[in-house]
């Protein structure tokens, strides 16, 4: 999701239904203001989350707003959908305006789920070149052994998009567990990944992402806002 930044004039001409000529009028006579500050021009730019005032009337006043989410199994990650439960649909009591997703879960797929209205945080969260580190807890059909390791270290060619895998770490857990660190989030990458030893994966629980872990005291379906350390987390560190 894109930032949505625009014009003054445009927006408060759209709010008030009033032509562009009547904004600028209100301009010049000191009636519009953003964040406290007198406009003084109608290119000024503003975003979502601009505090917009005309004549005394507070136009938009929308405050950043980020969640931790405990997915359960049979949530689809998206904020509508006819079918199934969506992780929006668990988030009551929230302003939803403008919230989405950062960092999808498939549906049968659990744990850590991240929702926003801040479409910069969460560009910089799961942009490639931001290298933040997702952790999952795997559990397989078959026995897993070290062979795996080299394997996920060296990366793995995916024909469909034509690339090979950045190196990802597992960690043997038991015969049927691992411990997946990766820093990139291809369509279904660990599945498909697992799928090369024809080994299914049977669940896949997200623990955390870069330094935001899912909260132990959160049951599924369950959410909290983020910690003002966890938001600032993926400015000051990208593992």
């Amino acid at each position: 999701m894109v930032s949505k930044r625009g014009r003054i004039d445009t927006f408060v001409a759209k709010r008030l239904q009033i032509p562009k000529k009547m904004v600028r009028n209100l301009i010049v006579s000191e009636q519009i203001f953003i964040d406290g500050v007198q406009v003084l021009s109608a290119d000024t730019q503003i975003d979502e989350f601009s505090l917009i005032e005309c004549q005394g009337n507070v136009l938009q006043q929308r405050q950043r707003a980020y969640w931790m989410l405990h997915k359960p199994k049979g949530v689809v990650s998206a904020t509508i959908d006819k079918q199934h439960v969506t992780a929006l649909d668990l988030l009551t009591g929230v302003d939803r305006d403008l919230l989405h997703i950062a960092g999808r879960l498939d549906l049968n797929s659990t744990g850590l789920l991240l929702i926003t209205n801040d479409a910069k945080w969460s560009q910089k969260l799961m942009a490639p070149e931001s290298k933040v580190t997702k952790r999952y807890l795997v559990t397989l059909a078959n026995p897993i052994d070290a062979s795996y390791i080299k394997a996920f270290e060296q990366g793995m060619w995916f024909e469909y998009e034509g690339i090979t895998t950045q190196p990802a770490k597992l960690t043997v857990l038991s015969q049927h567990q691992a411990m997946v660190e990766l820093k990139e989030g291809k369509y279904h990458q660990i599945k498909r990944m697992f799928g090369r030893f024809q080994n299914p994966v049977i669940e896949l629980h997200r623990e955390s992402v870069g330094a935001i872990c899912l909260d132990d005291n959160l049951d599924q379906g369950k959410f909290r806002a983020l910690s003002v350390s966890e938001i600032h987390s993926i400015y000051t560190q990208t593992t």
